[in-house]
Order: C-alpha cells, then sequence, then structure tokens
C-alpha cells in the first residue's frame, strides 16, 4: 500500500457497477450476509466477509472470532490499524438497515432535523442548519446560540463531548432547548419525528459587482432525491446567464457516487462528457470490480470556475466532486480543510445490520488522490455559523463571492482566523455529529 502505484484502469463498464447502496455486496465473499442471526454465526460470515472484501483484507487483523461477545467488537478488532503512511481506518462502521435504508432509499430520516457545530467543541454552541421539513424548522434559526438542551448548559456538554441527546430513539422523544436568537434566552421544545429530508435546500443565482452572476447552491445529501432539483438548478443557472459557480458542500457528508458523478457532469458542462470521473480501486481479490466512472450527461458552457465551499464536515463523495473535477476545470476550495476520506464502500445487508467497510479507494483522471489529511482549502476562511446560507453578507459565501470578484483570499470580516483540529476533534472526523451521515457508496 506504502509504495502502491495508480492503479490500472479496468474496461468495465459503468452500468455493471455494484449493488445498490442500499444492500448487496457486488463481488464480496459471502456478500448475502450470515446465514444465522445469533453471535458465532454472524461472526464467522464477517471474518469471511472481511477476508474477501475489505479494502486491506491481508495486512488487516483477522483475529479468531470466539474471544469477541459482540459482533461490533469482532468488526473493530478486523479494521486496519494504519501503516505510517494510511492512517488506521476510522471509517468503517455498522448501522441499523433500517434506518440507513430509510436515509439513503426512501429520502427520509428520523430526528429533531437541529444540527449544531459540535465538532468544534468550543463555545457559544449554535444551531448551524435546521432541516427544512424537520421539527427544528421555523422553531429555530441558523446563528441561534444554544445555552442548554435537556437542562444541562452548552458548556458542560462540549465539556463532556456529548450530544447524544439529539439523535432520538423514537418519533416523540421531546428535546427541550434555551436558546438566544438576540432577543434574550427563550425555551424551544421539539418532538422527533420522522421527515422528508430536503438534500438541496438552497438555490440561487447572486450578482457579483463586476456585473457577471453566480450561480449558488447548498447540496446537504447525495441521495437519489437530489437529483431533480440539482438539474434544474443548473438549468435556470444557464438560462440566468451564470458564468461562475459556488457549491456548498460544507455540511455535506456524502452518498451516492452516482448523485455525485451528476453534480459534476452538470459542473463541467458539455466539454467534460466521456471523461474520467473518477476511478475505483479494490484489492487484489476483487481487482475484476476496478473501473472508470465518466462524466456524462452535462449540458452547455462549462463555467469558468467552480467555487467550493468546504470544511471538516465536508466528506467522502464531497471530496471525491471536488477532486474529481480538478483535471478538467479551474476548482477553487474556500474554507477549511476536508475530513480525508478518498474510500468508499459497497454496503452489505445481514441480519438487520449494514456493514459499510471499505472496500475501494478513489482517484481522479491524473492518478491524483490519498488526501487522507483532507483536501487543504485553496482559501482559508472560517464558518461563523450564522447569516443565511447563500445571502452575500454569510462568511463563507462573501469569501466566495469576494473571491470571483478579485481572485485573491479575502478572509470575510465576520470570521476568525481557521484553527488547527485539535486531538479530540480529529478522533471524531468521521464520527459524525447526530444527524449527519458519512460515506461514498458506489451504486
Amino acid at each position: 500500500m506504502k509504495n502502491r502505484t495508480f492503479p490500472q484502469r479496468c474496461t468495465a463498464l459503468v452500468s455493471a457497477a455494484l449493488l445498490a447502496a442500499c444492500g448487496g455486496g457486488g463481488g464480496a465473499d459471502n456478500g448475502g450476509g450470515s446465514a444465522g442471526c445469533d453471535v458465532p454465526s454472524q461472526s464467522a460470515w464477517l471474518r469471511s466477509y472481511m477476508l474477501g472484501s475489505y479494502y486491506w483484507s491481508g495486512t488487516a487483523p483477522s483475529p479468531e472470532p470466539a474471544a469477541f461477545s459482540t459482533v461490533q467488537s469482532y468488526f473493530d478488532a478486523q479494521l486496519f490499524a494504519g501503516d505510517g503512511v494510511v492512517p488506521a481506518d476510522r471509517w468503517s462502521y455498522i448501522q441499523d438497515s433500517a434506518s440507513y435504508n430509510q436515509f439513503f432509499g426512501d429520502g427520509k430520516t428520523l430526528g429533531y432535523g437541529l444540527f449544531i457545530n459540535g465538532l468544534e467543541l468550543q463555545l457559544p454552541l449554535k444551531v448551524r442548519y435546521t432541516e427544512a421539513l424537520s421539527p427544528a424548522a421555523g422553531a429555530l434559526a441558523r446563528g441561534d446560540t444554544i445555552l442548554s438542551i435537556n437542562g444541562r448548559s452548552a458548556a458542560e456538554l462540549i465539556a463532556a463531548n456529548d450530544f447524544t441527546v439529539l439523535t432520538p430513539a423514537r418519533e416523540g422523544d421531546v428535546l427541550t432547548l434555551v436558546v438566544d436568537s438576540g432577543s434574550g434566552a427563550r425555551a424551544v421544545t421539539l418532538s422527533a419525528a420522522t421527515y422528508t429530508l430536503t438534500p438541496v435546500p438552497v438555490s440561487t443565482v447572486l450578482t457579483l459587482s463586476n456585473g457577471s452572476k453566480a450561480g449558488y447552491l447548498v447540496l446537504k445529501d447525495f441521495i437519489t432525491q437530489a437529483e431533480a432539483p440539482l438539474t434544474a438548478a443548473f438549468a435556470s443557472f444557464r438560462a440566468a446567464g451564470a458564468t461562475e459557480l459556488i457549491l456548498d458542500l460544507r455540511y455535506n457528508g456524502g452518498g451516492r457516487i452516482s448523485t455525485a458523478n451528476l453534480l459534476a457532469s452538470l459542473t463541467a458542462g458539455a466539454a467534460g462528457n466521456g471523461k474520467v470521473f473518477t476511478h475505483l480501486n479494490y484489492n487484489a481479490a476483487n481487482s475484476a470490480s476496478n473501473r472508470d466512472i465518466t462524466l456524462a450527461g452535462g449540458n452547455g458552457v462549462a463555467f469558468n470556475r467552480v467555487v467550493v465551499l468546504t470544511g471538516q464536515r465536508t466528506c467522502s463523495a464531497s471530496e471525491l466532486v471536488v477532486n474529481g473535477l480538478k483535471p478538467h476545470m479551474q476548482v477553487v476550495t474556500i474554507g477549511g480543510a476536508s475530513c480525508g476520506k478518498p474510500f468508499g464502500f459497497n454496503p452489505v445487508a445481514s441480519c438487520g445490520s449494514t456493514y459499510s467497510a471499505v472496500n475501494f479507494e478513489s482517484f481522479n483522471a491524473l492518478g491524483q488522490g490519498r488526501y487522507y489529511d483532507g483536501i487543504a482549502a485553496s482559501c482559508a476562511a472560517t464558518d461563523d455559523f450564522s447569516g443565511v446560507l447563500g445571502s452575500p453578507t454569510e462568511a463563507l459565501t462573501a469569501a466566495a463571492t469576494g473571491y470571483l470578484q478579485t481572485g485573491a483570499c479575502v478572509q470575510a470580516a465576520a470570521a476568525g482566523r481557521p484553527h488547527a483540529l485539535s486531538a479530540a476533534q480529529r478522533s471524531r472526523r468521521l464520527g459524525a455529529e447526530p444527524g449527519e451521515r458519512r460515506g461514498m457508496w458506489a451504486d
């Protein structure tokens, strides 16, 4: 792994891609799941699956399962420990299949729809995002300061690095917050519900000071429900005469490669059709699955350049878009370094759980990848978790429009200087905040 060169490309057709993200294993040994759901049976199946399909099979541990009392502990014991160049696997995970399928299949989720700046582990604790159709919509707004949640102060929650209260166990669970929206403290009560996701919550055209126009959109999740609004947004951008593009992926943890490919294709325009978007590289036992995925379906003239707003929550398929477009057009990233996940999954379901163990690594058309520490921002700017996303006065949006107008990196006045991540933050970078979904799935 340490000295591996860019893998030779396979001629396999994209249409022969692995099974959809909502289940299936695509070339994996025992991808159909365990024959029995007792712990010994599941562990035996899991060991066989990891030996056949895990990206680091042969270099990762493969202990005897008898010493492990739970499937989760045995799964964790088989993860790649790192080799001094590639870090330890912090990406693989197990999730309840019903929740997984609901999110990535149905475009719905159980929750409050409230997202905070928990990864920063610093005061003030703020509302950074609310889902448009969730219980939090209307009750809370981006920039609200959270003083307490269920009786625990914001300082206590940050000191404990514990935000699990934001993840409900069932519909009807109640969350009581005390917040300050700028006019004093007020109480807000939210009741957990299953709500429909809004993957493209903002799409607008911004007029720059030089008279040129920039299309701006927020993409929250790479799910199939994003594809129609994405296509419509790009049509409206080009109809309005936008020659620049701002993609706000600061809170996008990833998802389906097919949706990421659509976004990249729409961005590159007709000139990108047929060009390599990404190459997926599997382990030696599954090298027949190695493939190029090409840009397709783009139309219209390419934008002059694309500015992507990024940060530590920009992960996986979002990073794939940045890396995949770089060989084909000017890509500028503004914000902070991304999360650092050039790996992806072909999830497999077994006994009510979906296993996302790393199956492949991604590279762009020039063989570039391995951004294990994240993709550094071209222009550093800090999200202050206030202001309406897409507003010319919002910190990262202002930094993006400033760059498009001057060609220089200008830190927005409202934003402070970016700071290095602490050890605690780095340990959680892929362990997303409650409600977040991180990953990249071949489908």
